[in-house]
């Protein structure tokens, strides 16, 4: 990331802002009027949320760069789902929908609430291995311009 140009910080720093915004207001980590937690957020939701979008920015800056990478699917699972898996740690239990249609209310809270730091985990995890993957795949690319000249 040291050879970062200026358009890949500009982009990783406003995806990453894109993504505390809208991972905060909808799991009403940052209190609205919208979305109302029934669970106060636990201690630990904070850092990963803030961690969840800081890498989920970096990998959004890989995508702009000087140079032609191929994408594999392996990267964009890890991407999708570390960042599904973050949604899912911060969120209220008994605010999330697919937790309670399946488990129930008390369902959600006896089971899928201890369950959150485990995904917080995996998040965290899948989004440093798909952000680890861009770097290399981007350190191992030549330079190919989109134009060849004349």
């Amino acid at each position: 990331m040291r050879t970062w140009t200026r358009n890949q910080w500009l982009v990783a720093g406003a995806a990453t802002l894109l993504a505390v915004l809208v991972m905060g207001l909808a799991t009403a980590i940052i209190p609205n009027p919208v979305f109302v937690r029934m669970i106060p957020t636990p201690w630990w939701a904070y850092p990963v949320w803030i961690a969840s979008a800081v890498l989920i920015g970096l990998i959004a800056g890989t995508y702009v760069s000087p140079f032609r990478q191929e994408e594999t699917g392996k990267q964009r699972r890890r991407s999708w789902g570390g960042a599904l898996l973050a949604w899912f740690a911060v969120g209220c239990p008994t605010c999330n929908v697919l937790a309670v249609a399946a488990l129930g209310t008390s369902g959600a809270v006896t089971w899928f609430e201890p369950l959150q730091p485990v995904l917080a985990l995996a998040s965290l995890a899948l989004l440093g291995l798909a952000l680890r993957s861009r770097l290399r795949n981007a350190a191992g690319c030549r330079y190919v311009p989109d134009k060849q000249p004349g």
